[in-house]
């Protein structure tokens, strides 16, 4: 989980950030990114990629994280862009809102498989959640972001059972959709979610 990192740093490069997005899949909401600059050598067991860690974990994980790192910038593109530009081009831009809002700017970016085109150095890792600390790091923030916001969204639209799904086509969810319709937050552009683009349901007509 070091490897890269450990790379950067013997070459003089302080301040090293990782970026992960989460919501690519879902056909409801925005995608969320997250980038993060921990600190040199930085240790926080049972770190890994956040789909490997438990709610509970993930939750824990966050907190610490959030006081523990050096900076931290979280980028979000809404279910409107995401139609308009595309998911990739979404995730992209996202990344670059994420880099953007933080207050220390890394010297190199780490980045979960995407190749980005930012002003500062990049190196794309395949499966980087899994292999860098610093992104796993912002896959857990991206995450626990996002989710935090489909339990939001979960209070007003209870049947689609958002607050499990997360907003991935499960069976409940795609039953939700043939049965109530779609929200303002449904992805057009997603398969599952064109043919309804008509039938809106009924909480937002009133």
């Amino acid at each position: 989980m070091y490897e890269y990192e450990d790379e950067l740093y013997e070459q003089g490069i302080k301040l090293i950030g990782g970026i992960d997005e989460v919501g690519r899949g879902p056909l409801i909401g925005p995608v969320v990114t997250a980038c993060v600059i921990l600190p040199k050598d930085y240790v926080l067991e049972g770190l890994t990629d956040s789909k490997k860690l438990s709610e509970k974990k993930r939750e824990k994980f966050y907190d610490i994280l959030m006081k523990d790192a050096i900076s931290i910038g979280i980028g979000i593109v809404d279910e409107k862009e995401i139609d308009k530009v595309n998911i990739y081009q979404a995730t992209k831009e996202a990344m670059a809102q994420a880099v953007d809002n933080m207050k220390i700017k890394p010297e190199h970016i780490l980045v979960d498989a995407m190749p980005l085109e930012l002003d500062i150095p990049t190196t794309s890792i395949i499966k980087g959640d899994a292999k860098s600390i610093t992104i796993a790091a912002a896959s857990v923030i991206a995450k626990v972001t996002r989710d935090r916001m489909l339990d939001e969204l979960d209070k007003i639209y209870p049947m689609y059972d958002l607050k499990h799904n997360k907003g991935y086509p499960t069976k409940k969810h795609l039953e939700a959709i043939s049965k109530y319709g779609i929200t303002k937050y449904h992805r057009l552009s997603y398969g599952p979610v064109a043919k309804y683009k008509d039938k809106i349901n009924e909480i937002d007509t009133k």
